[in-house]
């Protein structure tokens, strides 16, 4: 469950950082109400000071709502039934392979999230209509799509990764639930097609966003974090 994260004075600012990295979680489940405009133009407002490569600020946000935001799950949800089974017409190329550790990191998540919405190992209906929940945006009020210019190329990307991530914190600190959505990027033509995207944008990702459910069943799970020994070495 996402929670307000009230400032309080007596707080490090690595503390309130802390805090809000420690209880910011990937939200798959929304209540249906709209978030005012007011708080949606705080989060952006905040994530614009991201920092970027030359401070080119290769982001680029379409904030999608109400029957657009209807328009486009529709149309992402009948590209990937279209074109199920198919290399992902995505702008940026998708991991080769996930194996070792991070397929035991990507597997480990699955389940978690299967065994929150009662899918049994070996229920394809079953986790056919999950993968479908993340095209209908978990049920969000809101997604922002971010695209980059074509010739900033991976560089782009990676910044607009960092937005991504501020967009996250900025959001979680009024309270509100997120979920970055790669799989958005599988629907390239459908996004597109909806928001009248020009040839040199490029699609990289979604952001689910609104208020979160407590109920939902999938806030049952947090994600685990591997130690530092794992992912850091010392050069002395």
């Amino acid at each position: 469950m996402t929670q307000d994260v009230a400032v309080d004075p007596a707080m490090t600012q690595y503390e309130t950082l802390d805090r809000l990295l420690t209880a910011r979680r990937s939200c798959r489940g929304y209540l249906p109400d709209e978030v005012p405009r007011e708080t949606i133009e705080q989060v952006l407002a905040a994530a614009q000071h991201t920092a970027s490569w030359c401070n080119t600020q290769p982001w680029n946000v379409h904030v999608v709502s109400g029957e657009a935001k209807e328009a486009l799950s529709k149309a992402a949800v009948d590209n990937v039934i279209a074109t199920f089974g198919q290399p992902a017409p995505s702008d940026f190329p998708f991991p080769a392979a996930y194996t070792g550790v991070y397929d035991e990191r990507r597997k480990e998540v699955g389940w978690q999230l299967y065994e929150a919405v009662g899918v049994q190992r070996g229920d394809r209906d079953g986790s056919a209509t999950q993968m479908l929940r993340n095209f209908e945006f978990f049920g969000a009020p809101h997604v922002a799509i971010i695209t980059t210019d074509a010739d900033l190329g991976v560089y782009g990307a990676i910044d607009c990764g960092l937005y991504v991530n501020s967009f996250m914190l900025a959001a979680q600190s009024l309270g509100l639930g997120t979920c970055a959505q790669a799989a958005i990027a599988q629907v390239t033509p459908a996004v597109r097609t909806v928001l009248d995207l020009p040839d040199d944008r490029r699609v990289v990702c979604g952001i689910s966003f609104g208020r979160p459910d407590p109920d939902h069943p999938t806030a049952r799970f947090t994600s685990t974090r591997a130690p530092l020994d794992d992912v850091v070495t010392w050069v002395d």
